[in-house]
């Protein structure tokens, strides 16, 4: 969950996320870098009433600044180009689940499992305790086993939406009439929380998403209750 006043991203609950959140850092150190450079020669310009006629006619400085840029973008396309060739790997998977988006709720089947399916629903702010979230909680929760592959297939039933879980980094469109594919394994156990990213209609707000992560035996024991 962000918190208030945090300016950073979530804290990443997938390898996946975790990597997106390193890249993140990575481009942001060569655009401060970047930044300062051009602003202290900037501000070296403004104050330096000299001119150098080497620097307004020299062709090694022009060769320096159309090199420079060229290095520092490979820099940032060779693991931008390794984590979209990961984020489009799907493993074999341990688990399928299907999200489908409807105006304003999402119903989820287990495809592995023969019974296993439910429609979540936001949970009503009068019928909310104190240690739910407000327009983030479900009356029923996405139970998933962490440190297991999972393919999530994502449609919609009626207009677009996108199932969006930020500190998982998915961030899939449900389109009427198609499938997409997605995949992504869960690090560690707890509560992860998302909303529909796509404006859908009036209750766009109110359609979040709620992912319980917990061990492969109590996934087990919760798949067995819920298929009865």
């Amino acid at each position: 969950m962000t918190t208030w006043l945090n300016m950073s991203l979530q804290d990443g609950a997938s390898p996946i996320m975790e990597q997106l959140v390193f890249f993140h850092d990575h481009v942001l150190m060569i655009m401060l870098m970047i930044t300062t450079t051009v602003s202290y020669m900037m501000v070296i310009l403004i104050r330096n009433k000299q001119t150098s006629r080497f620097m307004l006619e020299g062709q090694m400085i022009e060769t320096t600044w159309t090199i420079a840029p060229a290095i520092i973008l490979v820099f940032i396309a060779m693991p931008s180009l390794r984590l979209l060739y990961l984020m489009d790997e799907v493993h074999n998977p341990a688990l399928t689940l299907k999200a489908v988006g409807h105006q304003w709720y999402w119903s989820y089947e287990y495809s592995d499992f023969t019974k296993l399916e439910f429609d979540s629903y936001m949970i009503p702010q009068e019928e909310q305790q104190e240690s739910t979230f407000r327009l983030l909680d479900t009356d029923n929760r996405i139970v998933l086993p962490m440190n297991s592959p999972i393919r999530l297939i994502v449609t919609a039933a009626d207009v677009l939406h996108s199932w969006t879980i930020p500190s998982l980094g998915v961030k899939t469109d449900a389109t009427p009439g198609r499938l997409n594919q997605t995949s992504f394994s869960i690090s560690r156990p707890g509560i992860l929380y998302g909303q529909c990213s796509e404006i859908c209609g009036a209750n766009h707000s109110f359609m979040p998403i709620t992912i319980e992560s917990v061990p492969a035996k109590h996934f087990i024991n919760w798949a067995s209750k819920m298929s009865e």
